[in-house]
């Protein structure tokens, strides 16, 4: 690797220095006399830069693969052009002393190619300029044309798929923005090619003034300035001309065919040959050519020594490639190695992704690519959304069918727990009751898997008569797509790990390297920094804006804090970013608050077991959370987002219990909401609750009794 990046290096400063060098050279060549030796010289590396440039061509799987044709081809007519003068100085002011006075290619193209007689090579220049100018160089331009047109109208179209797979999740970023710049430049190559074939089009028409300028300059100065007679100067001068024509009008077709090869070509895995081996390789084809051959070689007018021949060749060579395609259909599958019984490998007791998604075998259809992998598809979207919305890379999803699972059941594990399950029906389409129904359709009653809600599964050809009764309806790829995505997010705490906590101060390192500096190692260890960022995703705080969560860590590092005060300080000073993920910036907070007799209580509770991961009693611990339920229940059922705020002493323990029956409800302390942030109480909890426990040592009957 090293030694092809020396060579990159070396190849890209030479062409810078070449460069300038070349284009000086050219310069020279229209102005400077040159010797016929130089002229030579020119003229073979004309030839070889050339067929160079057609090989290239011949050899690009698709047109952007020789994106450089146009200027390499713009610098090639110059070099010719350049030649061209030079030559012609030559001729003309050299002429009268021979045929070798031009150099030894002009005069080889001259005599050796057109047998000496001047009127042979002008009649196969012209021959070749009608080849060139008529035939090639005006169907590779039309070509151009007519792509570039294509290709500039479809530009719109393209960049549209483009934004829309990456909305749904078919494309990263970096693939959108490489495929971008494809398309962009593809519609500037055909835009150059357009032009460029005007280049090769001037340049055939100007080999033709030149080929008559030497002719009829070289009579004149033969016949006036030299002495010559008329058959001696046209003997001499115009051979030369015809030489001089011919050794720039060869390396011109060469350049025409190349640029008809590049317009002209299909994108393709193969090279031109690959392409055109691979769709002329079918036996059929060859022995049908050779039966209409052998029919016409009967024809007893026709040369049968030619003709049958010709078919008896088709016919071998169709019956070799049938023979070939015989072998490789006869060729055996690599059998497979037979396992060891004894041999235990760890992909039989481990799972490669932590997210798993089992299905029964009538829910094949979902994922099966010929029918368009729906719900593939959707997971794909699913993962880079939640990646976003989290603030670290969601692993894979691994999906796999289970026979031992009912046919129209799926299963959802994350980190080996199953924390979702249940059953769609592929062939139906489920409608969600909307609460405002219109009337009610027929269907198989059901709960959405999801959410909860009352729902039916109905048949597709009812579809509309369900919508128009009010009925939210969704298909079988949504309804499994929709609940993998909240058991994700409400898992989210169990798919990130120490891995991913690198992963975020690796990229913290390459955006805010001292803040990064000053995080990890020195002020917190990567298992603590782990830590803290699963308690955040355990609440449904994201990581999205890492920045501040680390900002608030170093800040709180002189406290030397525990776990649990860490994440309560951090959360404090982050509480704008957690207010945002509940309500838009714009809109005042709804809040549920308890009254100050029921937050005292909560507040002893807490108090009294500090280090207890359940400090309320039993019966007082039901009797809050059938209160919260009451008073946030309709606010669940209307959508309606908001927020239970508590005093930070009792926030942690309250969340906990709260999580375990509303996990949709977030639980923020009051120091958590910024002080400009416009609040309004939806609803308070008031009503008695029981005793709290306070341990044996500091009974709280007396107080309960009082309030």
């Amino acid at each position: 690797m090293t030694a092809g990046f020396d060579l990159r290096n070396i190849g890209r400063i030479a062409g810078v220095s070449a460069l300038p060098a070349a284009m000086l050279i050219l310069v020279a060549l229209m102005v400077i006399p040159v010797s016929p030796l130089i002229l030579d010289i020119s003229f073979v590396a004309n030839i070889m830069i050339s067929l160079l440039i057609l090989m290239v061509a011949l050899q690009a799987s698709k047109p952007l693969d020789f994106s450089a044709f146009p200027t390499v081809l713009l610098l090639a007519t110059l070099f010719r052009l350049a030649l061209n003068v030079a030559s012609t100085r030559v001729v003309l002011v050299h002429g009268h002393e021979g045929t070798a006075a031009a150099g030894h290619v002009i005069e080889a193209f001259g005599q050796v190619l057109i047998g000496g007689d001047y009127v042979v090579g002008l009649f196969v220049f012209v021959v070749l300029m009608i080849i060139n100018l008529i035939v090639i160089t005006k169907g590779a331009g039309r070509v151009s044309e007519v792509s570039a047109r294509f290709t500039l109208d479809a530009l719109p179209g393209k960049q549209m798929a483009i934004d829309a797979d990456l909305n749904a999740g078919l494309l990263t970023p970096e693939e959108a923005k490489a495929r971008r710049i494809e398309i962009g430049t593809e519609a500037d190559f055909y835009g150059s090619m357009d032009g460029a074939s005007k280049f090769v089009k001037g340049d055939a028409v100007a080999g033709l003034l030149i080929l008559f300028v030497n002719i009829v300059g070289g009579l004149i100065l033969g016949v006036f300035s030299h002495g010559l007679s008329l058959s001696e100067a046209g003997s001499t001068y115009i051979t030369l001309a015809i030489g001089d024509a011919l050794v720039a009008q060869i390396p011109a077709l060469l350049l025409s065919i190349a640029a008809a090869a590049i317009v002209t070509r299909v994108a393709s895995p193969f090279d031109l040959s690959g392409q055109i081996g691979s769709q002329f390789a079918s036996p059929h084809i060859w022995i049908a050519v050779g039966g209409i051959l052998f029919i016409l070689g009967l024809v007893p007018a026709m040369p049968q020594l030619l003709i049958l021949p010709a078919s008896a060749v088709c016919f071998l060579i169709g019956w070799q490639l049938r023979r070939a395609e015989a072998a490789v259909a006869a060729t055996p599958e690599p059998a497979a190695a037979t396992p060891d019984p004894s041999r235990i490998e760890w992909a039989e007791v481990s799972e490669a992704s932590a997210c798993q998604l089992e299905i029964g075998y009538a829910l094949v259809p979902l994922v099966d690519e010929r029918k368009g992998s729906p719900l593939m598809t959707r997971i794909t979207g699913i993962r880079r959304q939640l990646s976003k919305e989290l603030g670290f890379v969601v692993p894979p999803v691994k999906v796999t069918d289970d026979l031992s699972l009912p046919g129209n059941v799926y299963r959802i594990s994350v980190a080996g727990v199953i924390v979702g399950e249940d059953e769609v029906f592929p062939n139906e389409m489920l409608a969600l009751d909307s609460g405002d129904l219109v009337t009610r359709v027929a269907g198989r009653a059901c709960k959405d898997p999801t959410f909860g809600l009352d729902a039916l599964w109905i048949p597709k050809a009812a579809q509309n008569d369900a919508i128009a009764a009010g009925y939210t309806v969704v298909d079988p790829s949504t309804v499994v797509a929709t609940h993998l995505n909240n058991s994700i997010v409400g898992s989210a705490a169990e798919l990130f790990g120490i891995d991913d906590a690198q992963a975020l101060i690796d990229n913290l390192k390459a955006h805010y390297p001292q803040l990064a500096q000053n995080l990890s190692p020195q002020g917190y260890s990567l298992p603590r920094v782990a830590s803290l960022c699963k308690s955040l995703l355990v609440e449904r705080v994201p990581l999205r804006d890492f920045r501040k969560i680390a900002e608030a860590m170093v800040a709180l590092s002189a406290q030397q804090l525990g776990e649990s005060e860490l994440v309560e300080a951090v959360r404090q000073r982050i509480g704008a970013l957690i207010v945002q993920t509940i309500v838009p910036s714009r809109m005042p907070l709804p809040v549920v608050t308890f009254s100050p007799e029921v937050e005292v209580l909560l507040n002893q509770a807490v108090r009294a077991n500090p280090a207890a991961e359940w400090p309320f009693e039993h019966g007082m611990a039901m009797k809050i959370v059938e209160q919260i339920g009451q008073a946030v229940e309709p606010l669940l059922l209307s959508t309606r987002s908001f927020a239970l705020v508590a005093s930070p002493i009792c926030r942690s323990a309250l969340s906990r219990l709260v999580r375990a029956t509303f996990p949709d409800v977030a639980v923020i302390s009051y120091l958590e909401i910024p002080a400009t942030k416009q609040t309004e109480i939806v609803a308070t909890i008031g009503a008695e609750v029981p005793r709290l426990a306070t341990g044996p040592d500091a009974p709280m009957e007396d107080h309960l009794n009082e309030n």
